[in-house]
Parts: structure tokens; C-alpha cells; sequence
């Protein structure tokens, strides 16, 4: 078996605002092709390939990689909501970690509609959607007119200054963060500098969420190749990243029943993943130079910060303040922009994710390159429910 995998080749497509952007089959086939010439593979090296998209056809998987190749291979399908990328990519390091194969590709995609995710869509009312609006029913109540993820992470932002007595500006100051990042990235959609005045004064959306913690609805692709150690030895790729560590939690009864919003958008999944893939690395969250993490909503950044470990619980406005979650800080934050600047195509996240990590371990990031880089971490959440914690390492 091998004992390590090794991300030989990222490539991603810049995301657009929906209805400027190509098929996704399209945006897929391109990312993948990136990914092949980063590594310098062929995609007839290729043996197995998964594709994370939410929205799609039966086989979007294939419809994309058939523009790459024909080969024959298999090519699994796999829907995980919002984490749908980085499950493709768990699923892809585990088979070159069992030795099953030697080169894996994880793609992933997304098409995505104008505005906020429309809960009342058929397709996306599911038994386990229905069960997390019962539990922010019980926990928060329940408006009618209020779209659906807002009122869950706006739930869970709530409670989070509720529990912590601190104010909204919190999450402000975590837009105005990313807008900063975002303008050194240019892969981000929005580029432009907030002010915190801009970010508190924008459109209400629900609770103490503006329209400038939330993030827009994304179109774009972005793809891994994985390979084993031995693989990459043999012949000569001397450029990847190790996964050195990989984590994938799902809900636990404490999500639905515990009386919590930040368990409901995820906060106990991602413990859980996080403490996963730091003892598989053999590494704690302050040994990380870089992390990418899920900032769906400014409020999830901050629950993020302390279900990874990044600074203790309830100490997420000292970190802010100080200057902890970016570049002179303990950790730099998204340094991509994030989910609030570079856009959240669901199927495509996760990847984007660990391109943009690898991107830093190997000194490719550009005007955004974190210093030094030697160790990363990216986080991708899916509510019903799946988080997925993974540790990149430079070799």
C-alpha cells in the first residue's frame, strides 16, 4: 500500500456570475485539461475519475470528461451538497491510497441560476432538508418569506453573538477581510475594497446577515489529479503537494436535536473531519501557515475559525481584532478571497479550494502568496450533511 498520495496537478476556470459563463460540461473538460498539463500527465494515465456537481444530469460526469478522453474508465458520480468537490477528491486519495490505482482525477462543476438558492424547488426539498428546517423551527422559529440558507446561517450568526456578546461587526469585518484578499486574486469575481460602513449599511438579508456576508451564486469548474508516491517518483513529478491528512464527518444527532444553530450549519462535522485529518498529518491547526476554508456566510468563518482550532472558543473576535486570520497573523484566511469574494459554484468549491492551497505550498500564488508556505488546510461544508477537512503539505 501506498503511504502517501500526492495532488501532482490543480487546475481550475475562472467563475462567473451565472449566465456568462460556458456549459458546464465545458467549464468541467477545461478544468480537467488544466489539471492534466499542471501535472504533466495524459489523461490516458488516468484510471479512475470522480465528478462533484449538485445540479446535473445522470452522467454530468461523463458529459464533461468525454470532452477529455474516451478511455473507457471509470467515471463515479458524486453529489454531496456543497462539499460535493472535496468528496470527489476523498474518494479519488482513497483509491490511490489503497493501491487500487496509481492516477485519480477529481473534477468538479456548477451551472448555477441568478440569486439565492430557491428552497422551495422540488429538487431540493429532500427529507433531510425538511429535518434541518425543523430543527432551526425549534431552535430560532421559522419565517416563511426568508430564504433558506440565509435563515439558517444567519440562525447560527445569531447565536454565535448571542452566546459570545459580541456584535454583527464581527462578521463585517470578515467581508471586509475577504474583499482585501480578493483584490490580490485574479480568479475572485469581486474585487473591489469594503468598508466595514459598506458592509454593515448593505441590503438586510435575515438576522444580523447584509447582502455583503453573503455570497453569490457562482458558475465554474475545478479539478485534482492524485496520484501515489511511487507513481510520482517513477516518473519524475517533483512539483505536488502531500495529502498528508483527510477527514469526512456527517451529521450526528446533536446537528438535528441539540438545540444549537452552529451544530445545525455544521460546526460538530467539522470538529470531528478536523480532528481526523490533523492525527492522520500528525499536525495541530496551529502548525498551519494557510487555510481556505467554507465562508458561505461571513458567520460560518467565524464558527469555522473555531471548529478548526484556529483560535479557542468564543475567541474568534480577538483573532479578528488582532489580525489573526490574515497576512503578519497566525494564519492567513483565504487568501483566495474566499467563497464571499471568488464566488461558491457548489460542485466545484472544494477543488477550487485545494488549488488554491496548493497554489501557496509550491510559491505559485502571485501577489497573494502567503510567505513561506509549508503546511495547508481547507474546509468544505454541505448542510444534510457532509464536512470535509483535508492537510496539505509541501515536499
Amino acid at each position: 500500500m501506498s503511504n502517501k498520495v500526492i495532488v501532482a496537478g490543480v487546475g481550475m476556470v475562472k467563475f462567473t456570475k451565472p449566465g456568462k459563463s460556458d456549459m458546464y460540461d465545458v467549464m468541467g473538460a477545461q478544468a480537467a485539461r488544466s489539471a492534466l498539463d499542471d501535472a504533466g500527465i495524459d489523461y490516458t494515465e488516468v484510471q479512475q475519475a470522480y465528478a462533484g456537481f449538485v445540479s446535473g444530469d445522470t452522467c454530468s460526469g461523463q458529459t464533461a470528461l468525454y470532452h477529455v478522453g474516451l478511455s473507457g474508465i471509470p467515471v463515479i458520480n458524486v453529489n454531496n451538497a456543497c462539499a460535493s468537490g472535496s468528496t470527489a477528491l476523498f474518494l479519488a486519495r482513497q483509491a490511490v491510497l489503497s493501491g487500487v490505482v496509481d492516477v485519480a482525477l477529481a473534477v468538479g462543476f456548477e451551472q448555477m441560476n441568478p440569486g439565492a438558492l430557491a428552497g422551495s424547488d422540488a429538487a431540493l426539498r429532500t427529507p433531510i432538508t425538511v429535518r434541518i428546517d425543523e430543527a432551526t423551527r425549534a431552535i430560532r422559529g421559522w419565517d416563511d418569506l426568508a430564504p433558506t440558507g440565509p435563515q439558517y446561517f444567519g440562525g447560527a450568526g445569531a447565536e454565535y453573538l448571542e452566546k459570545y456578546n459580541v456584535t454583527a461587526e464581527l462578521f463585517g469585518r470578515v467581508s471586509v477581510k475577504a474583499r482585501s484578499h480578493a483584490g490580490r486574486n485574479p480568479y475572485a469575481i469581486f474585487r473591489d475594497p469594503l468598508s466595514l460602513e459598506q458592509v454593515m449599511s448593505s441590503t438586510p438579508i435575515f438576522g444580523p446577515l447584509t447582502k455583503l456576508m453573503c455570497c453569490p451564486p457562482t458558475c465554474g469548474a475545478a479539478a485534482a489529479i492524485v496520484v501515489s508516491e511511487n507513481y510520482a517518483r517513477k516518473h519524475g513529478l517533483s512539483n505536488g503537494v502531500e495529502i498528508a491528512g483527510m477527514g469526512l464527518a456527517t451529521d450526528t444527532p446533536a446537528s438535528f436535536k441539540g438545540g444549537s444553530m452552529l451544530d445545525v450549519v455544521g460546526a460538530g462535522m467539522t470538529r470531528r473531519a478536523s480532528a481526523q485529518a490533523y492525527e492522520q498529518a500528525g499536525i495541530g491547526p496551529e502548525d498551519a501557515d494557510v487555510v481556505e476554508l467554507h465562508d458561505c456566510f461571513s458567520p460560518n468563518e467565524v464558527i469555522t475559525y473555531e471548529a478548526l482550532g484556529l483560535c479557542p472558543e468564543g475567541g474568534s473576535e480577538k483573532f479578528v481584532l488582532e489580525g489573526g486570520n490574515t497576512y503578519g497573523g497566525s494564519i492567513v484566511t483565504n487568501p483566495s478571497g474566499g467563497l464571499l469574494s471568488k464566488g461558491h459554484p457548489l460542485g466545484a468549491t472544494g477543488l477550487a479550494q485545494i488549488a488554491e492551497i496548493s497554489w501557496h505550498l509550491r510559491g505559485l500564488a502571485g501577489d497573494r502568496q502567503v510567505p513561506d508556505a509549508r503546511v495547508g488546510i481547507q474546509h468544505n461544508v454541505g448542510l444534510g450533511g457532509a464536512s470535509v477537512v483535508t492537510v496539505l503539505k509541501r515536499i
